[in-house]
C-alpha cells in the first residue's frame, strides 16, 4: 500500500501502527509471557483449536531433528490433529509447562486460513476495508531484512466444510507448491489436514524480544466466508507476482507451514 495507508477510514490504525511497532519500548519477559498466554487463549475462545509447536533454540529447532525442514514451525506431536483443543485448562497447562513453545491452530475443522505474500496481503486488505467487506482475523509474519519478500499475511476465514464432491476440494497439499497453481500465484489455502502458527510465535534467529508473528486484526473478529475474500487476494497475488517477474525475481515457492 505504501503511501496509500490511511486513505480509507480505519486502515491507518490497523496497518500503519502495526508496521511502526518496532519503535515501541521492548516489553519485559513477564509481559511477553502474560501476553503470550492471553493471545493463545483468545484464539481458543474464538473456537479455533490449538496445540503446542516447536520453538527456536538460537538458529535451530527445539525438535533437534538434523536438517529440520520447518524449524519452529511444526507441531510437537504427530497427533496434533486429535490433540488440538479449545479447552482452557489444557491450554494453560501447555503454556505454563512449555513457556517457550510456539502454538499452531489446526485448520479445516472450524476455520481455514488464506496465506499470501505480505505485499499482496497489504494491498488486498486495503481494498477489502475500502469496499466495506467483512474481514476476520489477520496475522502477519515479518519480512527479514535480508529477505524482504519472505513476509506473509494470514487471513482467517470460516472453513469450507466437507464438500459432497471430493473432486471439488482444494487440498492444502497443493498449496505447498504454488508454482503449479498459476491461477493463484503465491496463495496457499490451509484447510483440512493443515495448520498455521498463531501469534505470538518466534522463529530461529529471533532474539526473543519481539515475536515475528503478530495479530493485525485479532481473533475476536468474526470469521468471514473465504470466497468473499478470494477475489481481492488472488488479484493482489497476481499483481505481486507480475511485479516480481518484472524485477527479475522468481515466484514465491516457499513451503507452507504444515
Amino acid at each position: 500500500m505504501g503511501d496509500g495507508i490511511g486513505r480509507y477510514r480505519g486502515t491507518e490504525s490497523r496497518l500503519a501502527q502495526w508496521f511502526r511497532r518496532r519503535s515501541k519500548p521492548k516489553p519485559s519477559a513477564a509481559e511477553l509471557e502474560n501476553g503470550r498466554e492471553k493471545s493463545i487463549l483468545a484464539v481458543a475462545a474464538a473456537g479455533m483449536p490449538v496445540a503446542p509447536a516447536a520453538y527456536p533454540v538460537g538458529y535451530r529447532c527445539s525438535c533437534e531433528r538434523i536438517g529440520c525442514p520447518t524449524p519452529a514451525r511444526h507441531p510437537v506431536s504427530f497427533a496434533w490433529q486429535t490433540q488440538s483443543t479449545t479447552d482452557r485448562a489444557q491450554i494453560e497447562r501447555w503454556a505454563k509447562g512449555h513457556p517457550e513453545a510456539n502454538f499452531i491452530t489446526a485448520t479445516g475443522m472450524v476455520h481455514d486460513v488464506l496465506d499470501v505474500p505480505l505485499a499482496a496481503g497489504r494491498a488486498a486488505l486495503e481494498r477489502l476495508l475500502a469496499e466495506g467487506a467483512e474481514v476476520g482475523p489477520v496475522s502477519v509474519s515479518e519480512a527479514a531484512e535480508d529477505r524482504p519478500d519472505a513476509g506473509r499475511m494470514y487471513f482467517f476465514t470460516a472453513t469450507r466444510g466437507t464438500p459432497e464432491d471430493e473432486d471439488e476440494w482444494w487440498p492444502c497439499e497443493l498449496d505447498c507448491h504454488p508454482e503449479t497453481m498459476d491461477e493463484h500465484p503465491g496463495l496457499r489455502w490451509h484447510c483440512r489436514g493443515s495448520y498455521v502458527l498463531v501469534p505470538p510465535s518466534r522463529l530461529p534467529g529471533d532474539e526473543g524480544s519481539q515475536p515475528v508473528l503478530s495479530w493485525l486484526r485479532g481473533p475476536e473478529h468474526a470469521l468471514p466466508e473465504p470466497l468473499n475474500l478470494l477475489e481481492a487476494l488472488t488479484d493482489a497475488c497476481a499483481r505481486h507476482a507480475a511485479e516480481r517477474a518484472e524485477q527479475g525475481e522468481s515466484a514465491d515457492h516457499e513451503i507452507a507451514w504444515r
